[in-house]
């Protein structure tokens, strides 16, 4: 059983975490179900972007990233609060453990900006939101990321990055294929109507 730390900032976007949530869900039951998603804050509520109100599985002070085989991370909105908690220090710190141990990491949008505070994308190529003049591009790029600004989904080394929220269902399908295989994966995108 592979077990995925999807880690929540308050100010996630609901959509963006939903589809890690959906696609390790329909694998448990119609793909090889050998993969469990647990979320895990660092708030006992969070709310997402819109206001909408999560209760994560787990907190963060409780997490041992060795009983975890791959971390994601969706994006969310400085103005709901996303950076405050996905630039903080143990936010950072679970990242860079996840890397240390060559852990899959899949982060969606602006989910790229912890992982390039974090330092774990240095010499790394990666992508994060696109538009608004390119200000979270530019942001990537001094953290020392290699941008790759016109490419929607990036994978370098283990770690995955996607340009904006469209890329969410692709990303989340990387990451099981990944965690799993291309057969496995194309039977739980047919279930779900993408193929």
């Amino acid at each position: 059983m592979k077990k995925i730390c999807l880690l929540l900032a308050n100010g996630f976007e609901m959509s963006e975490a939903s589809v890690f949530t959906d696609v390790f869900g329909w694998n448990q039951t119609d793909g090889n179900g050998q993969t469990e998603l647990i979320t895990v804050g660092m708030h006992e509520k969070l709310k997402c972007t819109w206001n909408f109100t999560v209760v994560p599985e787990m907190q963060l002070k409780d997490l041992n990233v060795s009983e975890f085989d791959a971390l994601a991370i969706p994006g969310g909105f400085e103005e709901a609060g996303f950076y405050e908690d996905a630039f903080h220090p143990d936010f950072l710190k679970t990242i860079q453990t996840f890397h240390n141990q060559k852990k899959p990491i899949a982060s969606i949008c602006v989910g790229a900006l912890p992982l390039g505070k974090s330092g774990v994308l240095k010499d790394v190529h990666a992508t994060t939101y696109h538009l608004s003049s390119g200000i979270r591009q530019k942001q990537l790029a001094a953290f020392g990321a290699i941008l790759q600004s016109d490419k929607p989904i990036v994978m370098d080394q283990n770690i995955i990055t996607s340009y904006n929220p469209s890329t969410a269902f692709d990303v989340s399908f990387l990451l099981l294929e990944v965690l799993t295989n291309q057969e496995n994966t194309s039977h739980v995108k047919k279930q779900m109507g993408f193929i």
